[in-house]
């Protein structure tokens, strides 16, 4: 078993939140909140109303979970990509890429779902941090008052299966963008390394890792917009607008129309480029500098 692939992806992961977050943050807000209308009117909206901070609300869970969550997912990889190797006698082709990226997908589910559930209930607070006492008019104070605030008041609102709530589309968000992301990594890594040589230069694995994460988020955007729609149902009225996976899917198609599975896009591309370059330069050289 290659455990060094699950000590190089957890550092990876952390090291991508670090760089992609503030994106994050409005592209959850794009996804959930009708008040904003396209990604630079939520910047600014979110830079007037609550400062900086208010881009990495719900942060410090999530780079804990994260960094387990890519550990998985890069030690799944990593390890079915080898069975299926071994199991077929010969070198690793595309589709055992693929279908290693698949195992990936699904396994980080189960581990990923509740602190993905906390970072976006987190992410949609658009309150203040901290309200203003005394003269104007009256501000409410935010719901949940930190990561750890949150995750008890979920379970005690909404019972632990409160906190896999959008667990269905997760799962096939990242089923099909985590075996895209690996091909099109393992195939422009192909496609720029020089005959003779292992791998490609470093600016390679930079180009390759940004590729990935566009083409990985390019087939994840509509599940996400599913995921964190049912993740915020209840939320602040605590009345339940979708009653499952499929009715949210139609109610969203009827009052928004087919655009808005694809609304957070822009902003998804723009975040997943530097994101992933990070990732997977952090990744191949932890992994190298462990193994040698």
């Amino acid at each position: 078993m290659h455990f060094v692939d699950f000590v190089s992806g957890s550092f990876a992961g952390a090291c991508g939140v670090a760089v992609g977050y503030p994106l994050d943050t409005v592209k959850v807000r794009l996804q959930t909140q009708r008040q904003f209308t396209g990604i630079w009117q939520c910047v600014a909206v979110t830079f007037s109303k609550e400062g900086v901070h208010g881009f990495f609300k719900g942060m410090t869970l999530p780079l804990a979970t994260i960094a387990l969550t890519s550990s998985v997912v890069f030690g799944t990889y990593r390890n079915c990509l080898q069975c299926l190797t071994q199991a077929r006698g010969a070198q690793s082709g595309k589709l055992d890429v693929f279908l290693s990226g698949m195992a990936a997908g699904v396994a980080q589910t189960s581990v990923m779902a509740p602190g993905d559930m906390v970072k976006v209930r987190l992410q949609c607070q658009t309150e203040p941090k901290r309200g203003g006492g005394g003269g104007g008019g009256a501000t409410h104070k935010p719901k949940y008052r930190g990561p750890v605030h949150c995750l008890l008041r979920i379970v005690q609102e909404e019972g632990f299966r409160g906190l896999y709530r959008g667990a269905l589309p997760l799962m096939l968000r990242d089923t099909m963008s985590y075996a895209t992301y690996f091909l099109t990594y393992a195939a422009v890594c192909e496609l720029l390394t020089e005959s003779g040589e292992k791998r490609p230069s470093w600016s390679g694995v930079m180009l390759a890792g940004g590729v990935a994460g566009v083409v990985g988020w390019t087939w994840a955007t509509p599940m996400d917009v599913i995921k964190s729609r049912l993740q915020m149902d209840g939320a602040a009225l605590g009345t339940r607008r979708y009653r499952g996976f499929f009715h949210c899917i139609a109610d969203t198609a009827r009052t928004d129309g087919a655009g808005v599975f694809f609304r957070s896009l822009g902003i998804n591309w723009a975040r997943a480029f530097p994101v992933n370059m990070v990732v997977f330069v952090t990744y191949e050289g932890l992994t190298g500098l462990l193994r040698d």
